[in-house]
């Protein structure tokens, strides 16, 4: 007999997101962390692991480096489901059973999230492929096989292409940003496919732009810091972060009366 699909689920309106919301989410994340640590600090550590392994692990060879770097945008969205999980029960006032929770988690890799892990790869082969052709430009293909002086940067070719660089990696990390800041907890609550998903996301962006702004803003200067002491810190901005995501959601969504 044929698995019956659920039913799809109305997507939400768009809510004003203010920056006192912003200040709300993160403290309702720092709560959600105090009260469930262990599984903050069981999720992070998918991301500082990978994050050690490509830098340990990878270091000057291009097989892992690849293998790693692909291989986690796929793995990444699953740890941030199973944040969110456990912020929306908290929030409904549900038990926090281990095996529910990851029982969720797994469940999610015959839903939409895979998906977004696709996703994620293309972005990350764009920027890949761009930053590659981009140093090539300016130093040359034989450059790519040999190690660049630190003082090249200081030259006006260095300066250039750390400019451009810098440019289109923040343009790449706010489009990132964009379409999965409220498409992965989405995906989580409601039955909707990934790309109406997606769009939402990006819709929601651009009605709140210069909140969502601040808020990716304070995001990039929380991880820098916390990536600081060998990316240790990561092991609490990061569950910190994924819950204050799901309030954020929760006040950036809404559903139809």
């Amino acid at each position: 007999m044929a698995e019956t699909l659920p039913a799809a689920s109305p997507l939400p309106r768009i809510g004003e997101v203010t920056v006192a919301e912003l200040s709300a989410a993160l403290k309702a994340g720092i709560a959600d962390f105090r009260a469930a640590p262990t599984y903050g600090l069981i999720f992070s550590t998918v991301y500082v692991l990978a994050g050690i392994a490509l830098i340990v692990v990878g270091a000057g060879t291009l097989t892992w480096t690849l293998t790693l770097s692909l291989g986690f945008p796929l793995v990444a969205p699953f740890a941030a489901v199973g944040l969110y999980e456990v912020s929306r029960r908290l929030e409904a006032g549900e038990p926090l059973v281990a095996a529910e929770i990851f029982g969720v988690v797994a469940a999610e890799r015959r839903r939409q999230i895979p998906w977004i892990g696709a996703m994620l790869v293309m972005i990350f082969l764009f920027w890949s492929f761009f930053a590659h052709m981009l140093f090539a430009a300016f130093v040359g293909p034989s450059a790519m096989f040999e190690p660049v002086s630190p003082a090249w940067l200081l030259t006006p070719e260095g300066a250039t292409h750390a400019a451009i660089q810098i440019v289109v990696g923040g343009a790449v990390a706010f489009f990132t940003f964009s379409v999965t800041v409220v498409s992965l907890p989405l995906l989580l609550e409601k039955e909707v496919d990934f790309v109406s998903a997606m769009l939402l996301s990006m819709r929601t962006v651009g009605a709140n732009l210069g909140v969502m702004l601040v808020w990716a803003l304070i995001i990039a200067v929380i991880l820098v810091a916390a990536m600081v002491p060998m990316f240790l810190g990561l092991f609490i901005a990061l569950p910190v972060l994924g819950h204050a995501t799901w309030h954020l959601y929760r006040r950036a969504l809404y559903d139809p009366v």
